[in-house]
This record gives structure tokens, sequence and C-alpha cells, in this order.
């Protein structure tokens, strides 16, 4: 495999759990690719998404990586969480196949920017739209590009993060846009860490603040479809990175 064909990866780790979302409390090992088409206002994982930290990024041949995640995981087969960044600009396909073929199941993690083929190859694919505060926008044709990539293969499920008034009806617009897909707001963690710094000061309790008023968003409008969960590793541990 040429050099152009490396997955350039920030960190692989595990296994713990899937700390959000659809696969929240799964036993997991994470594959955390290094490089971004975004950059949000509030991102928690600036290590892995700014070209500031590009040299703490290894080019991994994929035996290399599954190397990797067969010794953290004993052999034995668990869910391989693909994340970034955005690992949907990373060659992912190939260490799919490779991990089915050991009976690994493999979820993914994207803003819906990039649409890739492999998609149809995931078992879980988790479409997080980026909402007002993070100061991005929203392609609805790279979106739905990434839908139709999936289209008969992975559980596909709506995550959207939530900090205020503003994004909480962007996520009614978006559950309202595909009716058909499952939806979990998050609330928004405000004091992200450094990129340099994971043991930075966590405000937790304005975090349940957050949720509190979220849950009550949710329920006072009804909108018994959408599910609210925190971020656990979060509450568990903070900004801590490889948990």
């Amino acid at each position: 495999m040429s050099a152009d064909h490396k997955i350039r990866v920030s960190e692989i780790f595990g296994p713990t759990i899937q700390g959000e979302g659809v696969l929240i409390g799964l036993p997991t090992v994470f594959v955390r690719t290094g490089g971004c088409d975004y950059r949000c206002s509030w991102c928690d994982t600036l290590h892995a998404v700014d070209s500031e930290y590009r040299d703490q990024w290894t080019p991994m041949l994929v035996e290399e990586i599954w190397a990797e995640v067969v010794s953290l995981s004993g052999g034995q087969p668990l869910t391989v969480s693909l994340s970034g960044g955005n690992p949907a600009i990373q060659p992912l396909g190939p260490l799919i196949a490779r991990g089915h073929g050991e009976g690994y199941r493999f979820a993914l993690e994207t803003q819906g920017s990039v649409a890739r083929d492999w998609f149809a190859d995931l078992d879980t694919l988790v479409l997080s739209p980026k909402p007002p505060s993070s100061g991005m926008e929203t392609d609805w044709g790279q979106f739905e590009d990434c839908l139709r990539k999936a289209a008969g293969g992975p559980e596909v499920a709506l995550k959207i993060v939530v900090f205020d008034e503003r994004d909480y009806r962007y996520a009614r617009e978006v559950a309202g846009r595909y009716p058909d897909l499952p939806v979990y707001l998050q609330p928004g963690n405000h004091t992200p860490p450094p990129a340099d710094d994971d043991d930075a000061r966590i405000d937790i309790d304005g975090i349940m603040e957050r949720m509190l008023w979220l849950v009550g968003k949710v329920t006072e409008d009804r909108w018994f479809e959408a599910r609210v969960l925190p971020q656990l590793h979060v509450l568990l541990w903070g900004n801590r990175r490889g948990v």
C-alpha cells in the first residue's frame, strides 16, 4: 500500500465504553484519525483536527492499525469506533473489510460533509450535522450523499449537539427532514480541553444544567421521538484522553 493509502492516526485506545449516541455504554476500541474539514468553535478533539498537530498523527498501514486493535482487544471481537477529526476523509474501507473478516463490528461518526462508498460496509453510521453554535454551515447535498452511500448497509442515526435555543431549533429542523432516522440529542461541553491539555478544567455542573434544560425542552414540546443523552465519558473522566 502506498503512502497515499495510509491512514493518518491520531490515537488508538481501549477497550473502553462508547461515551455517546446510539452505542453509548458499549465496550469499544477507538481508532481516532487525524484531520478534519471543519473547525467547530467548541471542538473537544482539536489534537485530532487542527493541522498544527499533524506532526503527532502517524500514517499507518491497515495491518499496523489492525495489529494494535487486536492487541488491545485481546483478539476478542468487539466494536471498533472510527472517529476523528472527520474519519470520512481517510481511506478506511480496507480496514473495515479486514476487521469484518475476524468478526469485529465498525461504527463511524461524521458530520456528513464527505460521502464514501464504504459507508455501506459499516455496521453503524452516526451522522452528526453541526448546529449554528459550531460556526459551520451544513451542506445538505453532501449530507444526503452520505445517506445514499449508506443505503442498505449500516444502522444510521442522527446525533446533534445542543448548546442553546438556536441549536435546539436546528435539531428540530434536522429531525423533520429525516423523520425515519432515530435522533440523539447531546448537551454541549462549553469547557472543551485545549489540544495540548487533556486534564483541563471541565464545568460538569454547567453541562448538567444544560442537560436538564434540554430534557425540559423535549418533554415540554412533546418531542417524544428524541433521546437525550449525556457524554458519559465526560461525566466519568472529564476531558481526559484515551478513555
